[in-house]
């Protein structure tokens, strides 16, 4: 509902909003306050979520520094080295949790982005998603397939598909729901808002949103259908969330599966891809609003915040 609801309000307003400045968001809000002589506040408040965009996109970057790391680990045999003794996997988490303990990883995530953006939207940006996303969702599609064949997996869409009533009684079950859309989609991080700028006059707009959220909440079902079924096969707690379910709880279960070091292997290949598309999006905000304040080019916008993004990321790690 709110997916639907945020989707055909949210994203069209920020991309409308975009192409009708042909800015990013500080000078959209300058220009919209433009004709009542406070283009200065505009810009000001232009500016807050630019701010927090970049804010966001620092603390994806520690992440995907974690991610990185396991998905390294997964492809040179770490994970599967550690199989099933809890103890190791909730070591190797703390340890790459703590300081510094994948600050190479942290760059890499970093340089990564940095490499695909410097070449812009058509060159960079979108020539990237063209790649990726179609291998992330055949990936975990197929992974979606195995994961179906596994015993003990019908538990996992049980607990998916359960519905239970009394829980739509619950004011928090809507409040939680509605900030999981509100930022899923990200809707005031000002993303929408940058590419509406990039749209031509001829580029449907409802018909983007449409996409935007249909394609967002198939990505998360497609996840959810690969990992809670895997919980359950591998006897895991279902309620169990937060980064631990990710790297330790289903590092635990893939361990102990038929071919789990090959699972682990494609899971978080498409864990990374899904990665570096969300901060590159988050990233792109504060590069345009770089190049259209202070006149930079491409390259020097990305370097400079990617910089800045470092060098954050690596302090939260430490």
């Amino acid at each position: 509902i709110f997916v639907v609801l945020i989707g055909f309000t949210g994203v069209i307003g920020e991309m409308s909003f975009g192409r009708a400045t042909r800015s990013g968001p500080i000078d959209a809000f300058g220009i919209t306050m433009e004709k009542k002589g406070k283009r200065k506040l505009g810009e000001l408040l232009g500016g807050i979520p630019v701010v927090g965009a970049l804010a966001m996109a620092i603390g994806y970057t520690v992440v995907m520094g974690w991610i990185f790391k396991y998905t390294f680990l997964a492809f040179d045999g770490g994970l599967s080295a550690m199989g099933q003794d809890m103890d190791a996997i909730v070591g190797s988490f703390n340890a790459t949790a703590s300081a510094w303990g994948a600050n190479v990883w942290v760059a890499v995530a970093v340089a990564v982005s940095f490499f695909i953006m410097s070449f812009g939207i058509a060159g960079g940006i979108e020539k990237a998603n063209k790649v990726m996303m179609p291998i992330l969702f055949f990936l975990f599609v197929a992974l979606g397939i195995y994961v179906f064949t596994l015993p003990g997996a019908s538990g996992g869409y049980r607990y998916i598909f359960t519905i239970k009533p009394e829980g739509l009684l619950d004011p928090y079950v809507w409040i939680y729901a509605f900030g999981q859309a509100f930022f899923s989609l990200s809707v005031a991080g000002n993303g929408s808002v940058i590419y509406g700028s990039y749209l031509s006059k001829n580029e449907c707009i409802p018909s983007s949103a449409r996409n935007v959220a249909l394609f967002d909440t198939i990505a998360a079902l497609l996840a959810a259908f690969v990992i809670i079924p895997a919980m359950a096969a591998g006897g895991a707690e279902l309620d169990a969330g937060g980064p631990g379910l990710m790297f330790i709880y289903l590092v635990h279960v893939m361990n102990g599966m038929a071919g789990g070091r090959i699972v682990a292997m494609v899971f978080f290949l498409c864990v990374s891809f899904a990665g570096v598309t969300s901060i590159i999006n988050l990233y792109e905000a504060p590069v345009a609003s770089l190049q259209e304040k202070l006149g930079l080019k491409r390259v020097p916008a990305t370097a400079v915040i990617h910089v800045i993004g470092l060098a954050a990321a690596l302090c939260i790690q430490a």
